[in-house]
Order: C-alpha cells, then structure tokens, then sequence
C-alpha cells in the first residue's frame, strides 16, 4: 500500500526551527521528485519546495528561500523540510506529496508543476509565542 506520512509538526516561537519528515511506504521515492505544501486556515495550498529525483536539485518559494532547506536520504525512503527562522505565517499543515504519472495538476514553486494522485494527513506546524 503506497502511503506517504508527514511527521516532525508542533509549535514553536518565532525565529525557532523544526524539522519535518515525509516517510514513504510501499514505494521507492528513489525515482520521483517530492514536494512539500501547506495549506494555513482559510487560504488555499501553495507549494513550499521540491526536490528533484534525479539531480537532487532543489526549488524554494520565494517566501520560504533562505529560510528552509529540503533534503532526501534514499536509504531510509525519506524526506526532510528544514525548517529555520520561523515566522507566524509559516503557520499551516504541511504536506508532503510525489510526482506521479498521473494525478492533480498542482503548482509547486516557479514553473514546476506535479500530478499528485495522493496527499497524506499532514502534519501541523504553529508558529506562536
């Protein structure tokens, strides 16, 4: 069963930092590029950062550029969202999701585009003093 789950989420003050994880199960990330989104309460999803599969070459939001850094380790078929200097408007969920060959036409940053055909449950990041 192909399931992606997000964890590393909670709260933390401003200017703090948490890491995000984007655990993958009955799949390879190995061949797909990743991306990772939010949706905060009453706004729609934007896209935050990609990951491509096979350079490894890495795209941020404007918003979140110098602030978070993605990553993957293949070898534990995870993903990770580096998250520094945080804001209260970074307050969302944040999912993660693959490009898959078919699926949802979903913008992520720039002028890179997935199909996502599946969404995990999130994980829930509140920044807050």
């Amino acid at each position: 069963q192909v399931q992606l789950v997000e964890s590393g989420g909670g709260l933390v003050q401003p200017g703090g930092s948490l890491r995000l994880s984007c655990a993958a199960s009955g799949f390879s990330l190995d061949y797909y590029a990743i991306g990772w989104f939010r949706q905060a309460p009453g706004k729609e999803r934007e896209g935050v950062s990609s990951i491509s599969s096979s350079d490894g070459r890495t795209y941020y939001a404007d918003s979140v550029k110098g602030r978070f850094t993605i990553s993957r380790d293949n070898a534990k078929n995870t993903v990770y969202l580096q998250m520094n200097s945080l804001k209260p408007e970074d307050t969302a969920v944040y999912y993660c999701a693959i490009d898959s060959p078919t699926g949802e036409l979903v913008s992520v940053v720039a002028e890179i585009y997935f199909h996502v055909s599946y969404w995990g449950q999130g994980t829930q990041v509140t920044v807050s003093s």
